[in-house]
C-alpha cells in the first residue's frame, strides 16, 4: 500500500475543512428565471377584491389563480389621510419550511381578510394601501417581488368619527367619554378573537398637569398584564412617569407564571415628575399585551396618545406600526444586528476558550492521557483529533437541530437547560463515575484477556475518542466562555442554516487545540515521551472525574432532594459494583457475566425512581439581602423609583457560579448596593421556570447567566456581559441610582 505523508494529509483535511465552510457560506437563495412564459400578471395570479358594507371594517378578498400562492407574513397595510388602521385579522395558513424565508404560512386558491379602521371627522372615504407577496409554485418557480395596490373605498353613510371632541369638557364628562367608546363591542360575542384594536381600548386624559388617568377597556373575556405594561414619554427630557396600579387578579399563566391581570376594565393614576412649565401637551406612548381568556394572546401592542394638559379632554391612544424597541443586548446591539461572519469567528474564538473552563477540564484530561500514550505514532494522534473533532461536531450539529426544531415548535430553550432533567444529571454524574473508574484501573473499557498486557496505546480505539467529543461536549454545555454569549444569541433568532453553522464553529474551536497536536508534527514533538509515568497521570487524572461527579450530584440536590441524592448514590454504587465484577468476570464462565447483566439491571431502577421524584415545595430566597425574581415583585419596585440588579442563574451554571465567587458574594458588592440604595433579586433557573425563560426571551439570551439593571428613572433595564467585573457592576449601578 502506498504510504500517505502526514505533511499531505494534513493539507488535505486542512483543504476539506476550509471548503465545507465555504459551501455552507455560499448557500444563498439564487433564482432562476430562464424561462417566464405562461406566468401570470401579479393582479391576474392574485385577484383583490373589498368591501366596507361594514361600518368599521373592512373585507379584503383574494381569488388566487391555480399553482400560485400568498405569504401570510408578507401581506402590509397603511391608511391614507385620515384613515388609521387596526390589526389584520387573518386566518392560520399552510405552514411549511421555505427555503429562502424559514418557517412561513401560506394560502392557495382564496383567502379572506378583516382590517379594522377609524376615521378623522369630515373623512368620506377610505384611502389604504395593500402590499402582498406570492410565488408561483411549479415551472418556472419564480417569486414575484412585493406588490402594492392603492384602494381609494367610498365610506358607508352611517360610519362617524372617531376623533375626541374639541372643547373644555368638565372632568366628569371626560370619564364618562373614557370608556363609552367600549359600548361598540358586545360583550356576548362569539369565541372568535376580536381585532387588538377593539379588544383592548387604550385612553388617556389629564386630570390635572401633573397627574394623568389611563384607562384600558376590554369586553368579556379579554384581560391585560400587568406585568407586560411599560409607559414612557416622548421627547419630554427631565420628566419620569410614576403608576400606582390597582389590585389585579391573581392567574397562572402557562408563559409567565402567576401573574396579576385585569378583567373588564383597568384605570391607573400617573404622576408626572418634572418641571412641566411652558409645556401644553404630553405625548405618551405606553405598551402591553393581553389576552383572550382560553383563546388567543395578542402579541406586544404599542398605542400612542397625545394628551391635552389643559383641556381634561380624554385622548385615544393610536397604534403605533412599527415593532417598539428591543430591550438592549449585553453589547448594546440586538443579535441579529452582528453579522454571520463576526458570529462565527465569536463562536470560534468562544470553543476555544471552553478549553480553559473547570466544567471541561476533567473531561479533557481523558483526551490528554490518549495523546500522550499516542507518542512519536503520528497516525495514532491523527487518529485521536480526527474521531475527537467528529465527535464534537457531530454532538454540537444535534444539539443545534434539537434547539432549532424545539424553537420552531415554540418552545423556548436555552444553552445548558439540558441539566434542568434531573434524570439526565443523575446519568451523567454515573458516566462521570464510570470513566474515573476506568482512568483509576478498577475496569478496563474495550480490553480482552488476549491484549490485557497489551500497550497503553491500543486500549482505545475511535469509538473511545468519539464518546470523548461527546462527553466534552455535554459537559461544556452549562459553561458559557467569554465571547460566547453574542454568537449564542445570533444562533438562536438567526436563520437555520446560519445558526447550525453558529453551532459547528463552537465544536471547531473547542476541537481546535487537539487537531493542531495530531496535524502540527512541531507540536506533537513538544509532548512528552510515554512511558510508566503515564499510568500514575492517568490515575491522578481520573480524581477530576470524581469531582465532576459529585458537583452533578449537589445539582440534582438542589433540583429534587434528598430523595434524589439517596437514589442517584444507589446507582452509583451499583454501577461501581457492576464494573468491579465485569473486570473479575473476563476469565469465568456464564453465570458470571450473567450477574453482571443482574447488576447492570439493578443499576437501572434507582434511575427509573429518579425520574419520578417530585421537586421539594419551592421557598423563598433565604439569602440575605437576596430579594427572589418575580415579575409583580420587579415592577412593584420600579414603580416605587427603586434601582434593581436582576440576577438569573443556575446551580449546574459554572460561570454563573465564578461570578458569584468573585464579584457578587463579595462584600464589596454588597456595600455598593447600599450606597446606591439597589435592590439584589435573583431568579433560579436550576430547574425548568416558566417565569424565567420568559424573562431570558424577552432580552435575546440564549441562557443563564444573564445580568440586567433597571435604573430608578423607569428608563429600560440594561444587560451586562455574561463575564462580569466588580468596575463594570459598578458602573451600571452608579448610573442606575442617579
Amino acid at each position: 500500500m502506498r504510504s500517505i505523508r502526514p505533511g499531505h494529509l494534513a493539507t488535505r483535511f486542512s483543504a476539506l475543512l476550509c471548503l465545507w465552510l465555504i459551501l455552507c457560506l455560499s448557500a444563498l437563495p439564487v433564482f432562476a428565471q430562464d424561462d417566464l412564459a405562461g406566468l401570470l400578471p401579479v393582479t391576474e395570479a392574485y385577484k383583490l377584491s373589498a368591501d366596507v358594507s361594514t361600518p368599521g371594517i373592512v373585507k379584503l378578498h383574494w381569488t388566487i389563480a391555480p399553482d400560485y400562492y400568498l405569504y401570510r407574513g408578507r401581506m402590509k397595510f397603511k391608511g391614507g389621510d385620515g384613515v388609521t388602521l387596526g390589526a389584520a385579522q387573518l386566518p392560520d395558513g399552510e405552514k411549511h419550511h421555505d427555503e429562502y424565508l424559514g418557517d412561513v404560512e401560506t394560502y392557495h386558491h382564496g383567502v379572506d381578510a378583516s382590517l379594522p379602521y377609524t376615521v378623522a371627522a369630515g373623512t368620506t372615504r377610505l384611502k389604504l394601501s395593500v402590499q402582498y407577496q406570492g410565488c408561483h409554485e411549479v415551472d418556472p418557480k419564480i417569486c414575484y417581488p412585493p406588490h402594492t395596490e392603492q384602494l381609494d373605498l367610498p365610506l358607508p353613510a352611517n360610519t362617524g368619527s372617531t376623533a375626541s371632541p374639541a372643547g373644555n369638557n368638565p372632568l366628569g364628562t371626560a370619564l364618562g367619554q373614557l370608556g363609552s367608546r367600549a359600548n361598540s363591542v358586545t360583550a356576548g360575542m362569539d369565541s372568535s378573537p376580536l381585532p387588538a384594536e377593539q379588544a383592548f381600548r387604550f385612553e388617556a386624559l389629564a386630570q390635572r398637569p401633573n397627574h394623568l388617568l389611563l384607562r384600558w377597556t376590554m369586553p368579556k373575556g379579554y384581560y391585560l398584564y400587568r406585568d407586560q405594561t411599560a409607559l414612557k414619554l416622548k421627547d419630554a427630557a427631565g420628566l419620569s412617569l410614576k403608576p400606582v396600579w390597582p389590585a389585579g387578579t391573581r392567574h397562572h399563566d402557562e408563559h409567565y407564571g402567576d401573574v396579576t391581570v385585569y378583567f373588564d376594565q383597568v384605570e391607573l393614576p400617573v404622576t408626572v415628575d418634572g418641571n412641566l412649565a411652558g409645556r401644553r401637551q404630553l405625548t405618551l406612548e405606553a405598551s402591553f399585551q393581553g389576552c383572550q381568556d382560553g383563546g388567543l394572546c395578542y402579541p406586544l401592542m404599542t398605542r400612542a396618545v397625545s394628551i391635552d394638559l389643559g383641556s381634561g379632554v380624554a385622548a385615544s391612544g393610536q397604534t403605533i406600526q412599527t415593532a417598539p424597541e428591543p430591550p438592549p443586548a449585553s453589547v448594546g446591539e440586538g443579535p441579529l444586528q452582528v453579522s454571520l461572519i463576526a458570529a462565527l469567528l465569536l463562536a470560534l474564538g468562544g470553543g476555544l476558550v471552553l478549553n480553559l473552563m473547570p466544567c471541561v477540564l476533567p473531561v479533557l484530561s481523558i483526551k490528554a492521557v490518549s495523546v500522550l500514550e499516542s507518542g512519536e505514532n503520528r497516525a495514532t494522534a491523527r487518529r485521536h483529533a480526527l474521531f475527537y473533532t467528529a465527535g464534537v461536531l457531530v454532538s454540537f450539529a444535534v444539539l443545534g437541530l434539537g434547539i432549532l426544531a424545539l424553537r420552531s415548535a415554540g418552545h423556548a430553550l436555552g444553552w445548558g437547560t439540558q441539566l434542568q432533567q434531573p434524570l439526565l444529571v443523575g446519568a451523567l454524574a454515573c458516566v462521570m463515575l464510570a470513566v474515573g473508574l476506568s482512568m483509576s484501573g478498577v475496569v478496563q473499557f474495550g480490553a480482552t484477556l488476549g491484549n490485557t498486557g497489551a500497550s497503553l496505546a491500543n486500549r482505545s480505539g475511535p469509538a473511545g475518542d468519539f464518546f470523548t467529543g461527546v462527553l466534552a461536549v455535554v459537559v461544556a454545555s452549562p459553561c458559557t466562555a467569554p465571547f460566547m454569549g453574542s454568537a449564542l444569541a445570533y444562533a438562536f433568532a438567526a436563520p437555520m442554516l446560519a445558526a447550525l453553522l453558529v453551532f459547528l464553529a463552537l465544536g471547531i474551536g473547542l476541537a481546535l487545540p487537539f487537531l493542531l497536536i495530531g496535524f502540527v508534527p512541531a507540536l506533537a514533538r513538544l509532548l512528552p515521551r510515554p512511558g510508566r509515568w503515564m499510568e500514575t497521570l492517568k490515575q491522578v487524572l481520573a480524581f477530576p472525574m470524581y469531582l465532576t461527579a459529585v458537583w452533578l450530584v449537589w445539582v440534582l440536590a438542589n433540583q429534587r432532594g434528598a430523595d434524589a441524592v439517596g437514589l442517584v448514590l444507589v446507582a452509583m454504587v451499583l454501577l461501581a459494583m457492576t464494573l468491579w465484577w465485569f473486570e473479575r468476570s473476563r476469565s469465568r464462565g456464564t453465570i458470571s457475566k450473567a450477574l453482571v447483566a443482574i447488576l447492570a439491571i439493578a443499576t437501572l431502577v434507582p434511575m427509573y425512581l429518579l425520574a419520578h421524584v417530585s421537586p421539594p415545595s419551592s421557598a423563598a430566597a433565604t439569602e440575605e439581602g437576596v430579594v427572589a425574581y418575580s415579575p409583580e415583585k420587579l415592577a412593584q419596585l420600579r414603580a416605587a423609583g427603586t434601582p434593581v440588579f436582576v440576577d438569573m442563574t443556575a446551580d449546574w451554571c459554572v460561570t454563573c457560579k465564578a461570578n458569584e465567587h468573585t464579584v457578587l458574594d463579595t462584600q464589596a458588592f454588597r456595600d455598593l448596593l447600599r450606597r446606591t440604595g439597589a435592590v439584589y433579586m435573583k431568579g433560579d433557573w436550576t430547574d425548568v421556570n416558566p417565569t424565567i425563560s420568559a424573562f431570558l426571551q424577552q432580552y435575546n439570551s440564549p441562557g443563564v447567566p444573564l445580568y440586567v439593571v433597571f435604573p430608578k428613572n423607569g428608563g429600560p433595564g440594561k444587560q451586562l456581559s455574561t463575564v462580569l467585573t466588580s468596575s463594570r457592576v459598578e458602573q451600571a449601578l452608579t448610573e442606575a441610582a442617579r
